[in-house]
């Protein structure tokens, strides 16, 4: 058994999609009309046939309170692997990304940081472990 998808409460798909991509680097996988909504996903370019990360409006109540308040609470709604959290994060501030915790080790070897993705969520970014 692997992960094949997981999703992200998002306030906007288009804002979403256009930060996911154009910011973060992530490649858009699928963008299918649902009805009033879209099924949006996007995938790190490095694996394109890895888990992919579906960009889910977040129109039901319970999902926006869900959102409201884990960000209320500092807690990320996901976490990403980089090769260096300080160098992804001055990559990342110098394109403007706000960041609510600058990198910190954590563990030997571990540096997360976190940022706000301007859809209603904060994404950790982390050290991948060799």
């Amino acid at each position: 058994m692997r992960i094949i998808l997981t999703n992200l409460f998002v306030d906007d798909q288009d804002r979403a999609l256009k930060f996911y991509t154009e910011v973060l680097g992530f490649v858009k996988k699928s963008d299918v009309s649902a009805g009033e909504y879209r099924w949006l996903t996007v995938v790190s370019p490095d694996d394109p046939d890895g888990t992919e990360l579906l960009l889910e409006p977040n129109s039901n109540p319970v999902a926006q309170a869900y959102q409201k308040g884990i960000y209320q609470q500092g807690i990320p709604a996901a976490s990403f692997g980089v090769e260096d959290t300080r160098a992804e994060y001055e990559r990342l501030k110098e394109l403007g990304v706000k960041f609510t915790t600058e990198p910190t080790e954590v563990l030997k070897g571990v540096t997360i940081a976190a940022f706000d993705d301007t859809c209603g969520n904060l994404i950790q970014i982390q050290t991948l472990q060799k």
